[in-house]
Formats: C-alpha cells, sequence, structure tokens
C-alpha cells in the first residue's frame, strides 16, 4: 500500500502533442490526475491542431476539473500549451458547467465522469452548451452507447436532455445522474466484450431544428434506400425538435444489438447535399459491420478509461474487440498506461482488433 501511494503522487507528466495531438490527452490527463490524487504536468497541449494550445472549450474542461476535485491550475488561460493542475480530494456534490460558445456538453461530462463515478457519494453535473458538435460524440451516442457499458461496471449514470444545441449557435442543456460503483450494491468490477451479438433493431433518425423538413425527407431516403430500411417499418424517423435548438442538422444510426448498441452520427454542413450526408453515414455503419468487432471506432475510444479504472480498481484484466484502432485510441492508450498502473495491450484478431487492459505486474 506504501509503495501505491508513493507511485501516484509522482507526477504526470504528457506531451500534448503525442499521437494525434489533439485535446483528448488533456481531457484524459485531467481525468487520471483526478482519480489517482498525480500532480499533471502537460506541454505542448493540443500541438497537432491548427490553433494549437487551449481554446475555450479545454478551459472549461480544466475549471470543471478543478471544482470537482478542489484544485489548482497554473497556466489555464487561452491559447496556452502548458498547463500544471495539482488535485486535491474528489468531491461528489450538485455541479453546474457551462462552456462558452458551442463548446461540446459531453467532452467536459467525458472530464469529471471518472472522477466522480470512484467519489463516496452521487453526484448530479448539468451542462450547458453544445450537444451535437464537430469532433466530438453526440448526447444520443453517450446516451444509448456510453453510458450502458458504464452500468455494467457497476456505476449508476442517467443522463437527461433538456434541448438539444448545434454548433454554432449552442444553447444545449443535459443533466447527469452519476452514482459510483462505492454506493452501489457491487464494486466497480470490469468486463470482457467480446462480441456484439445478433442484430435486434436497427434505425435512422434524421434531427434538422431551424431547418427545411424536406432536408431530413432526403436524408432519410438516401440513408433508407443505400440501408434497407423504410418509413413504414419504423427504421427511418424524424424525432420532435424545436426550432431554438438549431440550426443544426444531425443523422444518426443506431444499431442494438444483443450486447451493445452501437451510435453512428454525421453532422450536415453547408457544401454537403442531403445525399452526401447520408453516404457518410452509411460508409460508417457498413465499415462497422465488415467487422466481428463487439465496439465501433469511437466507443472503442470513449470505452478504454472506464473499463481501466475498473481493471486499476479490481487487479482483473479485461478485453474487448472493436472494428477499428484508431490513432486517437491508440494515443488514449499510451496516454492511460502512464497515468495508471495498467497496461494496454492491442492486437488484431479476426476481422477486428482487440484491447487488453492489465493490471501491471
Amino acid at each position: 500500500m506504501r509503495v501505491e501511494v508513493v507511485q501516484e503522487q509522482q507526477p504526470l507528466t504528457l506531451d500534448g502533442s503525442t499521437g494525434e495531438g489533439g485535446g483528448q490527452i488533456l481531457r484524459t490527463g485531467l481525468a487520471l490526475s483526478m482519480v489517482t490524487g498525480r500532480p499533471l504536468h502537460i506541454t505542448r497541449i493540443r500541438a497537432g491542431r491548427p490553433k494549437p494550445g487551449l481554446m475555450r472549450q479545454h478551459l472549461a474542461c480544466v475549471q470543471a476539473a478543478v471544482a470537482v476535485c478542489g484544485g489548482q491550475a497554473e497556466g489555464a488561460e487561452l491559447g496556452s500549451q502548458t498547463l500544471v493542475f495539482t488535485p486535491s480530494a474528489v468531491r461528489a456534490g450538485d455541479y453546474r458547467f457551462q462552456i462558452a460558445t458551442a463548446g461540446s456538453c459531453l467532452l467536459v461530462l467525458q472530464t469529471v465522469l471518472p472522477a466522480l463515478m470512484l467519489a463516496d457519494d452521487p453526484s448530479k453535473v448539468e451542462l450547458s452548451g453544445g450537444t451535437h458538435n464537430p469532433m466530438a460524440p453526440p448526447f444520443d451516442f453517450l446516451e444509448r452507447a456510453f453510458a450502458p457499458l458504464v452500468r455494467r461496471l457497476g456505476v449508476g449514470v442517467d443522463l437527461q436532455l433538456q434541448r438539444r444545441g448545434f454548433y454554432p449557435a449552442g444553447g444545449g442543456e443535459l443533466v447527469a445522474h452519476i452514482t459510483p460503483a462505492s454506493a452501489t450494491t457491487q464494486p466497480l468490477a470490469p468486463v470482457d466484450l467480446l462480441e456484439r451479438g445478433p442484430l435486434h433493431n436497427a434505425w435512422g433518425e434524421a434531427l434538422v431544428p431551424g431547418l427545411a423538413r424536406n432536408i431530413a425527407t432526403r436524408e432519410l431516403e438516401a440513408l433508407g434506400q443505400r440501408m434497407g430500411w423504410t418509413f413504414e417499418s419504423g427504421q427511418l424517423r424524424q424525432p420532435p425538435t424545436r426550432q431554438n435548438e438549431g440550426p443544426g442538422n444531425a443523422l444518426i444510426a443506431t444499431l442494438e444489438h444483443a450486447h451493445v448498441t452501437e451510435v453512428f452520427c454525421q453532422l450536415g454542413e453547408r457544401h454537403l447535399s442531403a445525399e452526401q450526408v447520408a453516404k457518410r453515414l452509411v460508409d460508417e455503419v457498413r465499415a462497422y459491420q465488415r467487422s466481428s468487432g463487439a465496439l465501433g471506432p469511437h466507443l472503442a475510444d470513449q470505452w478504454m478509461l472506464p473499463l481501466a479504472l475498473a481493471v486499476w480498481r479490481s487487479g482483473r484484466a479485461a478485453r474487448y474487440t472493436c472494428s477499428e484502432v484508431t490513432q486517437h485510441t491508440a494515443t488514449n492508450a499510451q496516454t492511460i498506461a502512464l497515468g495508471l498502473p495498467v497496461r494496454v495491450q492491442i492486437t488484431p484478431v479476426e476481422r477486428a482488433m482487440q484491447v487488453e487492459i492489465l493490471p501491471a505486474p
């Protein structure tokens, strides 16, 4: 036990230019610092991006981390490429974080969730900002794909969408209720996820608040032609939206398998036709379907840290398969292995990749 405490107090030093060089290194680093108590020193933040350094939504992640653990942050200012974050004890409670402009609510939640899922008591986190953003998971993905997996670890995660918010207007609102494993009847425990299981249900939906409704119709028709889905079967849907939630356009495909639900999303852009948006989404879905992996590329990335925490706390290894390991995921694996006493092994298997997380010897 004494050795573990000494190890956890050693600073976690990260190079923000590693691998894909984006904001994920910062978010994962903050999460690891909070759960281990290790100070974080990160340099060359977002060096791989056109505008390097901290932007407003990254500052929101830092400020949220400071609030949740009573920590201190040096270098927390716009454009800064160096941050020194010193955590204190994680505190469960009611939090509200507002992300300036249309920064992603979900990325801020991703930063504080690992710490709050290991806290002593339940927490409530209210977030406002963007819910459907480029380069970030949409709310639908977290609610249908990610949160159910976290619950399998023994953590209570309940997500409620109050209002959608699209880039660049923002204005979205959501609430997350987090019940730590320590507050439930079972401890945090890792699970294997090697097969997706039979397909039980699949559907597509188009969200177009503040835009002409025929955009959604065209997207869904193009999606249905390629996937064999129809309006009559209920596989093509246009959920109700409010005009003030937009303007925005998200085309989403949900695949419910026996052991996992996958969600794929493409956001409409001014220079893309409705048919092009649908084609991009279908290409994502088809790539997943060609694989035998349980998880798609984005879920494989998001799932790695919560599972690593369960491996660390339990001392038991866990595995999952995925359709591919992106550079984003590989970078996340490197960061996690630096921050926790675990090893991450990635190996090819038949028509998939396997990720195994093992306790460090």
